[in-house]
């Protein structure tokens, strides 16, 4: 029998001011998901800014907690979950990631899309998502379908509200117990 794994979905807010503009219109608490394959999100992958400073280049990101994006957000927000899956899934999303990795200058971020979400009408262009769509894609086509619609329309509150997603964590993104033992190490190293 196949042995049981875990990948983690982070949804975050950082509490910029583009974030805090979704949220005044979608009423929910996190506006940005993430996919992670292991509990201390190091391996962690999403659609988001490319540089910390500016965000309107964006695109494929591996996500650096420490170092990228939220390092310049302290007050970030997030809920972890984890979805069981197995040793094959696993396999499966990590080689669809690969051609995100090897094509990474290809990909950008899919502003028309998150617009369509909102009308409820999917824009899809080849090499372009958003968060939540590149998520939802990549379990998609390793034949984890979690909904019932396209990847396209699919939000971060879509993933808040799916059950077969386990709560892991909830609040402060470094009071994360990895995240913040992560810290106190670096901090011990000085």
């Amino acid at each position: 029998m196949e042995g049981k794994k875990h990948v983690y979905i982070m949804l975050s807010d950082t509490g910029t001011l583009f974030t805090t503009v979704i949220k005044k219109y979608t009423k929910a608490p996190y506006n940005h998901a993430s996919l992670a394959f292991d509990p201390e999100l190091t391996e962690m992958y999403s659609f988001g800014r490319k540089n910390p400073r500016n965000p309107l280049y964006g695109g494929f990101v591996k996500e650096d907690i420490l170092k990228g994006t939220y390092s310049r957000y302290k007050k970030t927000t997030c809920v972890v979950y984890r979805l069981e899956v197995t040793e094959r899934d696993v396999v499966k999303m990590k080689r669809v990631l690969n051609v995100f990795i090897k094509n990474n200058g290809k990909y950008l971020y899919n502003l028309l899309g998150v617009i369509g979400v909102s009308i409820n009408e999917p824009v899809e262009f080849s090499n372009s998502y958003f968060c939540s769509q590149f998520v939802a894609d990549v379990l998609r086509r390793s034949g984890i379908v979690l909904w019932d619609k396209l990847p396209a329309l699919v939000t971060p509150d879509d993933f808040r509200k799916n059950e077969r997603l386990e709560l892991i964590y909830e609040g402060k993104l470094f009071d994360f117990g990895p995240i913040k033992r992560k810290l106190e190490n670096l901090e011990g190293e000085i």
